[in-house]
């Protein structure tokens, strides 16, 4: 039944505070690509009365989903950032964010969820779990975000929940639980079985809106019961009382069984899995009385923050409204009026003219202009409470900084920011396009933490680095289009990394006379390769032979060795030195003198280090018709790829590889052309390996052509 049918646990909406934060829900909806994310957050707002008419993703009228404010998203038909809005459903207030797929905006998903206490993860009822969804899942675990499952496109050919409901629980390891089963299936889909109140549910109308509550039809009767004893049984291990009754053979009332999968849903041990087609606007409306029902609101959620004026201990938030105010902000975009900058408050009101401190850049402010966004238009209002996510204009600050009131010195994690894997060099035309190259570089780096950009001191150029092709396809087109910038782009460039594979020693000493104090420094010790991370530096000297105060600054000079290796000039990695010995001068040892031995030392070693290139390895997943799947493996094996696993599923199958990244350029296009555009495939960054001698040896020779130019 809906909520309004059944307030056992809600009251009116006349008696209901619309600010409490017990009726608030944050909650995003997030997918493997082509799930209908946007399509689904299009109905949300089209049921709760935020938008009249709606515009479909790759819709015919020229408009796009309000969602994909963006004309590029509106182009392609695919998100490429976040968008927020809020939207009343009953009594509870939702703020929902539409997230991309792609995992090429990785950073739009993360940083969504780090803000967020539940999300509707969506899946295609033919493609089930893909790749991607594990990504997701992946990130929702990370987070600690419950979840509801919600199967769509039920009206496909081939759709089976059941099958997705086996997947979340096999794949992703997900105590997924059915809470409907489907009226119908394929073309013949009529609406769900409600298997808490044992209603059918149709959604009549045009576009819906009118929701009848049923009997269930007979041939579907049976099932009901088998599901609901499979749901109650589920349920009963987060409720005694539930428990006792199933045991008992008593009737279940639905607030009790709500209630039981609420507490396994925000304990993370339950996922009810829902289901309807959005396209074809069927099954929204309970999907959004299950958010109210099974979703946390923001006092469920437990966040912590830092307190950096007691040794950075752990402090955990309330979600008070008259408690100082602590807010992160997760997104920064940089609009027509000026960087506005997404908010999500954690504790206290922010209130329009209070003063806050940005505790990381240690600076004051004043909230001057607070706005509520919907996608791309806004409304401008004077507070906001715990839980609210809102957008503050015209502050300076940097992607997850936290601002604090009341005297407080709270900083929050921050996401978790994946590093980039491929590059591409930047040339603008003229200095016009120069000049607006720069404004654009400014403003998307610092929107984007996964997109960085610096000028390469060796050839000059700007060279801009990011999670994929399309990630930078993306950002190249929005210079072209946002900035008038007209700029040419190099071939893409992998992230090489370079590291040695066995113990070499150093004896170096660095000597330089000049008139008055000279330079002077001897470091003596070994490198070693070290699987525990990037770079460690270890003291060994025993006697002082180098004088503490030293000691450091050998430590600098090997950094400063790592951040460029002598084979391709690329970072060093793994890569262990350990200083033994050494030598100083009383009056020309300096902090400098011993920085330069360093870096002399360590390319000293490292030429007898036997050191190699690594490249980054990426894990692909193609997914397409069974007849192709010769083509596609015979095409992952041209490209160096090894196969790790396929399966086929009905007439589709799934190719899983790790491919070096170096030959997956345009394989979209190649693949495209082998399956009849019929295939798809993603690919996230897996691991670094080792490049093959033919290829190192290619890599090398370019370099030092290059710098003989």
């Amino acid at each position: 039944m809906g909520i309004d049918n059944n307030r056992a646990n809600v009251g009116q909406t006349s008696s209901v505070d619309q600010t409490s934060v017990r009726y608030m829900r944050n909650i995003g909806i997030s997918a493997h690509i082509d799930s209908g994310k946007t399509t689904l957050s299009e109905r949300i707002l089209f049921y709760c009365n935020k938008i009249h008419a709606i515009h479909e993703v790759r819709g015919k009228d020229g408009v796009g989903a309000t969602m994909d404010a963006m004309e590029l998203e509106r182009e392609r038909g695919i998100t490429i950032q976040s968008a927020a809005t809020q939207v009343l459903w009953k009594n509870y207030t939702v703020n929902l964010i539409d997230t991309p797929g792609h995992v090429d905006f990785t950073i739009e998903v993360e940083r969504s969820l780090r803000v967020l206490d539940g999300a509707i993860l969506v899946l295609c009822a033919v493609g089930g779990v893909q790749s991607q969804s594990i990504t997701v899942d992946r990130q929702l675990k990370r987070y600690h975000v419950p979840r509801i499952a919600f199967v769509n496109k039920c009206d496909r050919t081939g759709a089976n929940p059941f099958r997705v409901k086996n997947q979340l629980r096999e794949k992703l390891g997900l105590n997924a639980v059915m809470i409907q089963i489907p009226i119908g299936l394929e073309d013949k889909l009529e609406g769900v079985v409600d298997l808490v109140s044992m209603k059918a549910v149709y959604f009549d109308g045009e576009q819906g809106t009118d929701i009848r509550y049923a009997e269930i039809p007979g041939h579907l009767k049976s099932d009901a019961e088998k599901y609901r004893e499979e749901l109650i049984d589920a349920a009963s291990l987060f409720s005694d009382e539930l428990a006792e009754k199933y045991i008992s053979g008593e009737a279940i009332d639905d607030e009790l069984l709500r209630s039981a999968i609420r507490k396994g849903t925000l304990s993370e041990s339950f996922v009810p899995v829902m289901m309807g087609s959005a396209y074809k606007f069927k099954g929204i409306q309970p999907l959004l009385d299950g958010v109210a029902y099974y979703l946390p609101d923001p006092t469920e959620v437990k966040n912590f923050a830092l307190d950096l004026d007691n040794g950075e201990q752990q402090v955990e938030l309330s979600a008070d409204e008259n408690s100082p105010t602590v807010a992160l902000g997760f997104k920064l975009e940089d609009g027509k009026y000026g960087q506005l900058t997404y908010v999500r408050i954690y504790q206290g009101t922010l209130r329009k003219g209070e003063d806050l401190l940005n505790t990381r850049a240690r600076k004051k402010f004043k909230v001057g202009r607070l706005v509520r966004m919907h996608a791309e238009t806004m409304e401008d209002i004077t507070e906001g409470s715990p839980g609210d996510i809102v957008a503050l204009f015209g502050i300076e600050c940097a992607s997850g900084d936290t601002f604090c009131g009341g005297g407080l010195n709270y900083a929050m994690s921050s996401m978790f920011v994946p590093e980039p894997v491929i590059s591409l060099a930047v040339t603008p035309k003229d200095k016009k396009s120069a000049d607006q190259l720069a404004k654009a570089l400014n403003r998307f780096t610092k929107e984007d933490p996964t997109f960085r950009s610096y000028v390469d001191p060796e050839s000059n150029q700007c060279i801009v680095q990011g999670m994929g092709e399309l990630h930078l396809d993306v950002y190249i087109e929005r210079m072209r289009r946002e900035y008038k910038a007209e700029v040419d782009t190099g071939m893409p460039q992998v992230a090489y990394r370079e590291t040695i594979t066995q113990k070499a020693e150093f004896n170096y000493t660095h000597k330089k006379q000049t008139g008055g104090a000279g330079q002077y420094g001897r470091v003596a010790g070994f490198m070693e390769p070290w699987a525990g991370g990037d770079y460690e530096f270890v003291d060994s000297i025993r006697g002082a032979s180098i004088p503490t105060e030293f000691i450091p600054s050998c430590d600098k000079g090997f950094k400063e060795a790592i951040k460029k290796g002598s084979l391709i000039g690329f970072p060093v990695v793994n890569v262990r030195c350990v200083i033994n010995d050494g030598q100083s001068h009383p009056v020309d040892s300096s902090d400098i003198a011993f920085q330069l031995a360093a870096i002399g030392a360590f390319r000293e070693g490292y030429r007898s280090a036997k050191p190699c290139i690594l490249e980054p390895i990426m894990k692909v997943s193609v997914e397409g018709p069974t007849e192709f799947q010769g083509n596609i493996f015979a095409s992952l094996n041209q490209r160096r790829g090894i196969i790790s696993s396929s399966t086929e599923d009905g007439a589709f199958s799934k190719v899983d590889a790790e491919v070096p990244l170096g030959e997956m350029f345009g394989y979209s296009t190649v693949l495209r052309s082998l399956t009849q555009g019929k295939a798809e495939f993603t690919m996230e960054f897996l691991k670094y390996g080792k490049v093959p001698v033919s290829i190192s040896e290619a890599l090398v020779k370019e370099y030092e052509e290059k710098r003989k130019r």
